[in-house]
């Protein structure tokens, strides 16, 4: 399961395999970074480029892009949802299913809140993929946890209203999930 997270500057690429048991196990980590200064088609392209050494390298059996919500800074989002395009079309040429999260559906995954800061993402993936520390910068753990949120979600257990046989954090992960639904229609 490779997970992206996408940025112009540094954009975070992980891969984990999860087993039956859910236990996750890194495959690779690293940050793809183009200059700021850089034409925006060259640095898309470094990004692109990155990505598909990711996938032809590892095989990954399926890409998850954090999926791009408004901010104030518009020059920011405007570069996030360009490289996370570029991710999105990778995947197709690759011929893998792709999925979009959103940033409190991942942290809702891995750490049971889906309002987690960064050093508490970091902290959790360190936990679950059995690392001596968290993976730097935050962009390379956030794509592990991108990861690992797709790869729960797709092997996840049917949910209930009563939320039986759920963790806490597939709870709040699923709470998490009917929010960005509930978000997601009301903007239509």
């Amino acid at each position: 399961m490779l997970g992206i997270d996408p940025g112009l500057t540094r954009c975070g690429v992980g891969i984990v395999d999860v087993d039956r048991a859910r236990r996750g196990t890194l495959v690779h980590v690293g940050v793809i970074r183009s200059a700021p200064d850089a034409e925006i088609g060259d640095r898309l392209a470094i990004v692109a480029a990155g990505i598909r050494a990711a996938i032809a390298e590892h095989r990954p059996d399926a890409v998850a892009v954090e999926r791009v919500f408004a901010q104030q800074n518009t020059h920011t989002v405007m570069g996030t949802a360009q490289a996370s395009g570029v991710a999105l079309l990778i995947a197709a040429e690759a011929g893998l299913p792709a999925a979009t999260h959103t940033p409190s559906e991942v942290k809702a995954a891995v750490t049971g809140y889906g309002s987690a800061d960064k050093r508490q993402v970091q902290a959790m993936i360190a936990r679950i993929l059995r690392l001596d520390a968290p993976p730097q910068p935050a962009d390379a753990a956030d794509a592990l946890a991108i990861a690992l949120c797709h790869a729960w979600r797709r092997g996840a257990p049917s949910t209930s209203r009563s939320g039986g046989g759920l963790t806490p954090a597939q709870r709040a992960w699923a709470d998490a999930e009917r929010v960005a639904r509930t978000y997601l229609r009301a903007g239509s």
